[in-house]
């Protein structure tokens, strides 16, 4: 068997945080990792959790793994769902979220270290389904990245993602991560990097379900290079020009939110920017543009600012 479907979901509202010019990230809500650039949900947030956890609970086919960036506010939205589809399997590995540096948040390229999440022990005693042995694939460059090495650092954790999917034998995944690493996912599976890229091509919604079908049934062939740690390069990975990673990947939904009380809210895309300056809400407000979506009628709207 090999893994024939991923879900791609972005984490719900969260609250805020700024950068100082000298780089010292600063939160007026702490955090629970004590990290001020690692917040938790807003409450709207949370609630967004509970209707992914929902839907996801019904979806088909269904989840057998579930991937998550190792930050707090993504653990925290899939968090509910791996609850529910746990009381469904009695596979072990499917209680479990696995979390991964490689699908974590994008920074751009900055004179000074952007944090990393918290250590495992630490967001296994918040989050008892975190599965501490697992071990991430490749961790993000900690003075940023170009959008270029965002999608290629998102390309090479996929391929491995994939690869151990194939080899346990698991035919669905979900995967919980950030806006910008999600629209990187989408160019990764489907082999397509636009030419223009601030191109509104994938729809990063907060808890939107993006789903991807893979092209080939048989078992896909990888290449035997490995990422040889921090200060080093990312293996190239060939999926752009239509080849995609394990084989190449089709959307059979982008950006769904029919199942969220608010609809389509706090979508984003690239404005082109690479370079994290200092003095702004976040990397999302900082490096791209965000894109409110259709609302539900009679649903109100989330301050901006969360």
């Amino acid at each position: 068997m090999t893994l024939e479907t991923i879900y791609v979901t972005r984490h719900g509202f969260r609250s805020n945080w700024v950068v100082k010019p000298d780089g010292e990230y600063i939160a007026s809500i702490p955090s629970p990792t004590g990290i001020p650039s690692d917040p938790a949900l807003a409450s709207h947030g949370v609630f967004q959790a509970q209707e992914l956890a929902a839907h996801l609970k019904t979806i088909d086919p269904p989840v057998e793994r579930f991937y998550s960036s190792p930050f707090y506010r993504c653990l925290q939205t899939i968090n509910p769902a791996v609850e529910a589809v746990s009381l469904q399997t009695s596979d072990i590995e499917t209680h479990k979220i696995r979390g991964e540096n490689g699908l974590g948040e994008w920074y751009g390229t900055a004179r000074f270290t952007h944090p990393n999440p918290a250590e495992p022990a630490l967001l296994k005693s918040l989050f008892d389904r975190y599965d501490e042995n697992y071990h991430p694939v490749i961790r993000p460059n900690e003075n940023g990245e170009g959008i270029e090495e965002l999608h290629d650092r998102t390309a090479y954790a996929l391929h491995k993602i994939i690869e151990r999917s194939d080899m346990e034998g698991v035919k669905t995944i979900c995967i919980c991560t950030h806006a910008a690493t999600l629209i990187a996912i989408g160019r990764a599976l489907t082999g397509r990097m636009p030419e223009n890229i601030a191109e509104e091509d994938f729809r990063p919604f907060t808890c939107s379900v993006t789903t991807f079908v893979r092209r080939r049934s048989e078992r896909v062939e990888f290449p035997r290079s490995e990422w040889g740690g921090p200060g080093t390069a990312v293996p190239g990975i060939s999926w752009r020009e239509g080849s995609g990673v394990g084989g190449g990947w089709g959307v059979k939904v982008n950006g769904d939110c029919s199942f969220l009380s608010g609809g389509e809210e706090r979508g984003w895309r690239f404005s082109g920017d690479e370079s994290f300056e200092p003095i702004q809400l976040d990397a999302g407000s900082g490096l791209g543009v965000v894109i409110e979506g259709k609302k539900k009628l009679g649903h109100l709207s989330t301050p901006s600012r969360l």
